[in-house]
């Protein structure tokens, strides 16, 4: 029976059959090697051969009293001369047992060194250890490049009651292929991949590599200066790629000649990485992650996606990256019922569907799956150096009927929608993060208006429940109406002005990024400037005048790749941007380099300005100067730095010009220059430019006490501060 066990990949303790073994008569020695046709155990001053008893299982008795340090001779059964090698099954576990404590406590927080495959040395023995979360499984082999891709001979044993497998495999190092085959609990195997994997083959391929990384930072600069600040005191200005796309074929080693010198010049603080961690089908942008821990191999090895953070860092930009916690693909060969049973997924099949993508949810309220999950988080931001987490699809997560009919989805413990289970983890998630990397950022993209996202976790709202902790959010909302309010026809914004003002209302109830991402160009949704309504010319100048409201609006800004400069086909993942467009053979080039221009612009005077960043979270750091000027399509608003520095932003959303617009101002402020004009001609502007300042009249208007007045543009944002 025992036997039997071991040769089907069902025993849970190979190494009580294997290896030495003290005996009556001396100490045994037993060996599984399938495809072996000898095998002589080499010890200190003794050489026994051992009898083959079938099966590949290999056995001697040795005249000693107790197991001795031992190599073995085996010659194969395909030929060729004998080889010594090490035994995997004389050795002690290489996982120690505060490891086995937090795992099975769910604490671990570097779970990406006790899990996996890692190279280490071991006994003094240079090799790979193997270690595995499989709770239900009856059996565990490795099955890899090594061994012909047979597990037989590479059984994995059971640690105690944590759900750990183990084995370390002599001679084995970075580079090697291999999978977990898993005996399940009717007794039928599953090849998988191992969900720790730190590197895997390129799509469609799917096993799992062996990784050792060599790769050594030069951000020493960039990381003391992330410890010591926060994120959310400073400028933020990102720029959301993806980077198979951006420049389709280049990997990250040429990606890295090539994105920071864009980005910097362009004057983004930040990247947004479209989920860069493996998955295999490339259409799903990255967000059907099946290898959480392995940076996709279509950008090369893992180091080379340091180098290219590195790079980003030493060019003085952040690095964001979407992060994918909420779901994750029903792949037979990844973590779909992984081990014969749900490990990773809930066990109540209603709760394990995602509704909406064909996917299944996490079991946020295993341990287990938490620290998988908190201490992948961890593993981007330390390992990678990753800056902030763009945490998607959070609302998916909170609602226990997201997207579910009545009748499809069960009530909490009290009744209601919530899924307290998702708030647990992403408060931990959260917290985690905070305190053992002081300075990284998290965003939710959380699309209702659920209390608290960014508010911290021992505040406890109306919901009952504290906060989520985030530092940021991203307002769908104001993304929502304002694009909503751009697409209308100008004769038509006047019956629908709440729709531009309305983010207003509750601009101060969380901490806000305004994102006009990927999801807004992609679809039939159409690029940016064809949301607009006109010809080229009206299209251009809206798409401007927008986009200098957006960077006035309080919050941070994000803008996807290709709309800084205008393109107008929608994004394609296998065409990119149109860089084409900016070539100075293209008719339109100029066109396009214009509104390329004006974003060079808006972000060198944005980080230059402390009232448009510094009092963002504030309500005393803005003021609306008119917000009912619906008849015109205008809005004006004032900003204040924590010194009382103001700054003035004026929309004229309506295609006609508006000379002697008179608005109410700050009296102390004497003249007020402008600073930026999204009309101006070297943007593809008209040129109505103000290049005198304006000064400030003795005029009562919108409640001040003061005011100047000035010829607003069609289709523009002026913004204007005090003449110096």
């Amino acid at each position: 029976m025992e036997r039997d066990r071991l040769l089907t990949g069902a025993h849970h303790d190979p190494h009580a059959l294997l290896g030495a073994h003290t005996a009556p008569g001396g100490v045994v020695i037993r060996v599984l090697r399938p495809g072996a046709r000898a095998v002589t155990v080499l010890a200190p001053k003794l050489r026994v051969t051992l009898t083959d008893t079938g099966d590949g299982l290999f056995e001697g008795v040795l005249p000693l009293s107790a197991p001795p340090r031992y190599r073995l001779l085996v010659t194969e059964r395909a030929g060729g001369s004998p080889v010594v090698v090490e035994d995997p099954y004389r050795f002690l576990p290489a996982l120690g047992e505060l490891d086995l404590h937090l795992i099975a406590e769910g604490r671990h927080e570097r779970l990406w060194e006790a899990l996996g495959a890692r190279v280490l040395t071991h006994e003094g023995v240079r090799g790979t250890r193997f270690t595995v979360w499989a709770p239900h499984a009856r059996g565990v082999r490795v099955a890899a490049d090594f061994n012909g891709w047979d597990g037989t001979g590479h059984p994995l044993r059971s640690l105690g009651g944590s759900g750990v497998w183990e084995l370390f495999v002599p001679g084995v190092g970075a580079g090697v292929r291999y999978k977990f085959d898993i005996c399940r609990p009717d007794g039928s195997h599953t090849l998988r991949a191992d969900p720790l994997a730190r590197r895997t083959e390129c799509p469609p391929a799917n096993a799992s590599v062996v990784h050792e990384s060599r790769y050594r930072w030069g951000d020493e600069e960039w990381m003391a200066h992330r410890a010591g600040h926060a994120a959310t005191d400073a400028p933020m200005s990102v720029y959301e790629l993806h980077l198979g796309s951006w420049r389709p074929g280049l990997g990250a080693r040429e990606l890295a000649e090539q994105l920071p010198e864009y980005v910097r010049e362009l004057g983004f603080t930040h990247v947004e990485l479209m989920p860069p961690a493996e998955h295999p089908y490339g259409p799903s942008w990255g967000y059907q992650v099946t290898g959480y821990y392995a940076p996709t191999a279509r950008l090369g090895p893992p180091d080379d996606v340091k180098y290219l953070v590195d790079a980003l860092h030493r060019a003085g930009i952040g690095v964001l990256m979407d992060w994918v916690p909420a779901h994750f693909p029903k792949d037979d060969w990844a973590l779909a019922v992984f081990d014969g049973a749900p490990c990773y997924e809930h066990p109540d099949p209603a709760r394990a569907e995602h509704p909406d993508w064909g996917t299944l949810e996490f079991d946020w309220g295993r341990r287990e799956v938490r620290n998988f999950l908190v201490a992948n988080a961890l593993y981007w931001c330390e390992e990678y150096h990753i800056d902030g987490l763009r945490v998607d699809a959070v609302a998916s997560m909170l609602y226990l009927d997201y997207s579910r009919p009545p009748g499809g989805w069960t009530p909490n413990e009290h009744g209601g929608r919530e899924n307290p289970d998702a708030v647990a983890f992403l408060q931990e998630l959260n917290a985690t993060l905070h305190r053992r990397c002081p300075g990284v950022v998290t965003v939710a993209e959380e699309s209702t208006a659920w209390d608290g996202v960014t508010r911290a976790p021992e505040r406890v709202g109306e919901s009952g429940f504290g906060g989520l902790g985030f530092d940021y959010k991203w307002n769908m909302g104001w993304m929502h109406d304002s694009l909503l309010y751009m697409g209308r026809d100008p004769v038509h914004r006047a019956y629908h002005h709440d729709e531009i003002t309305f983010s207003m209302v509750y601009a101060y109830a969380e901490n806000y990024v305004l994102p006009i991402s990927h999801d807004e160009v992609v679809h039939g949704k159409r690029a940016l400037v064809n949301k607009m309504p006109g010809d080229w010319w009206q299209r251009r100048a809206g798409h401007r005048a927008y986009l200098g409201f957006m960077w006035a609006h309080p919050g941070k800004q994000l803008l996807f790749m290709g709309q800084e400069f205008a393109q107008g086909a929608e994004w394609s993942e296998v065409e990119g941007p149109q860089w084409w467009t900016l070539a100075a053979g293209y008719p339109a080039a100029g066109d396009h380099r214009g509104v390329q221009d004006l974003v060079r612009e808006l972000n060198r005077v944005y980080r230059a300005t402390p009232a448009l960043w510094e009092r963002d979270t504030e309500p005393a750091g803005f003021a609306w100067i008119d917000a009912g000027a619906a008849a015109d399509n205008v809005l004006a608003h004032l900003r204040f730095a924590a010194d009382g520095e103001p700054l003035i932003s004026v929309s004229n959303f309506s295609p006609v010009v508006r000379e002697g617009y008179r608005l109410g101002v700050p009296g102390q402020v004497p003249a007020w220059s402008e600073v930026l004009n999204t009309d101006a001609a070297p943007y593809g502007g008209s040129g109505l430019t103000h290049t005198e300042p304006l000064k400030t009249e003795a005029v009562p208007w919108h409640g001040r006490d003061s005011s100047v007045a000035l010829t607003l543009p069609p289709l523009a944002t002026l913004w204007l501060r005090p003449a110096v």
